[in-house]
């Protein structure tokens, strides 16, 4: 029993080291920006905070992670379309209000998948309106880089009044 909670032990500090810890950051990235509910910013703060030098490598894992989310997102929502009109039978009514104002907006309006709630259905949106894969991910990462860069400038001010 002791010898399996040593190894427990041993196991569990290899993850608490600073370079499992980016993985962390890139997992809940990644799962944030699916339709699985998270929240990256916590983990990006938690990382930087235990170690602070390591600020622009987590930022960086946070932002793969969250693009490669964001792109399995956009892919589930050319999917759900695909699969829509080949089973249903069915041609989508392009010219619905909603879908028109988010088709005359395009890509640009995908800076704000960083909106909760609102972000993964942009997203999904956009992939099931087969908006361009590249120019769509471009304002993704765009949106995402920002509120990362937000999340990082302000643990810096709060560092520099504490």
């Amino acid at each position: 029993m002791l010898e399996w909670l040593q190894a427990a032990s041993v196991w569990m500090q290899g993850w608490l080291n600073p370079n499992a810890g980016l993985v962390g950051v890139f997992v809940s990235a990644l799962l944030s920006a699916t339709v699985l509910p998270g929240s990256t910013e916590m983990v990006l703060t938690a990382k930087i905070v235990a170690y602070p030098a390591l600020t622009w490598f987590a930022f960086g894992a946070a932002l793969l992670g969250s693009g490669i989310g964001c792109a399995l997102n956009f892919g589930m929502g050319q999917a759900v379309r695909s699969g829509w009109e080949r089973f249903q039978h069915i041609q989508i009514d392009e010219e619905h209000s909603r879908i028109a104002r988010l088709r005359r907006f395009g890509p640009p309006v995908l800076v704000l998948s960083v909106v909760p709630l609102i972000g993964d259905a942009l997203v999904l949106a956009a992939g099931w309106l087969k908006m361009p894969f590249w120019h769509s991910l471009f304002w993704i990462v765009l949106g995402k880089a920002t509120r990362y860069l937000l999340v990082i400038l302000g643990l810096k001010g709060l560092h520099a009044f504490g």
